[in-house]
């Protein structure tokens, strides 16, 4: 533990894109300058290292919390709920946060991305998520997807990039064979660069948003997710 408190463990998924990786590493940082007291860890629980079991080892143990991992996902699902949880699981000295998401501010990145997209208002937009079989994730992107129809003048659908359907792809065809009026975009709900954001980019649509991260919203996000439970 260092005097500015517990450790706080990024975890992220993984990706093989550099530029996926350099956007975690540059939200990473973008705490590290808005909570210099707080020392920053990375980790991933896929794809690639530091896996979070190595960073989790390498945590010195306390008498109170040694360390808080936040996962940098945008939704629960079996990472947050499986592979996390079961990380730490044999340290009471480290608790994890919840996920990014359900929160209004993320919402707020989205439509800032599709600004930057110059995407017409009454657009339909199908919000892009990463996807998961587990049934809490879904529950999360719903309550997000309903935020952005409270944001939105145009329809508002549902689209996964792997793990669930509709795929955005399917979305994307059923807003164009419903006959909604304006162009069709999507609207992504992914933290960096990847494999899943590439795919986006093969749904159909007339424009793709890009990706959340780094954004001064979501350095908010993670250090509010690390208060948390560091203030429980």
């Amino acid at each position: 533990m260092t005097s500015g408190g517990p450790i706080l463990i990024g975890c992220a998924h993984g990706t093989r894109s550099p530029e996926g990786q350099a956007t975690i590493r540059a939200l990473l940082d973008a705490v590290r300058l808005a909570a210099p007291h707080i020392e920053v860890r990375e980790a991933y629980v896929d794809v690639h290292g530091p896996t979070l079991d190595e960073v989790v080892a390498g945590v010195d143990a306390g008498e109170g919390l040694s360390a808080v991992v936040v996962p940098l996902l945008l939704a629960g699902g079996y990472h947050v709920y499986h592979d996390i949880a079961q990380a730490i699981e044999a340290r009471p000295d480290i608790q994890a946060a919840g996920a990014l998401g359900p929160d209004a501010r993320v919402i707020d990145v989205v439509l800032h991305r599709l600004r930057e997209a110059h995407v017409a208002e009454e657009s339909t937009l199908v919000l892009a998520a990463a996807g998961s079989s587990d049934p809490r994730a879904q529950a999360d992107v719903d309550v997000m997807a309903e935020m952005l129809r409270g944001a939105w003048s145009g329809p508002v659908r549902v689209g996964f990039a792997a793990g669930h359907t509709p795929s955005v792809a399917e979305s994307v065809d059923a807003a164009r064979e419903n006959g909604e009026e304006g162009s069709v975009a999507v609207a992504s709900m992914l933290l960096a660069h990847g494999v899943f954001q590439e795919r986006l980019h093969e749904a159909g649509a007339d424009t793709v948003s890009g990706p959340l991260g780094p954004h001064p919203d979501i350095v908010s996000i993670v250090l509010d997710r690390y208060s948390s439970v560091v203030n429980a």
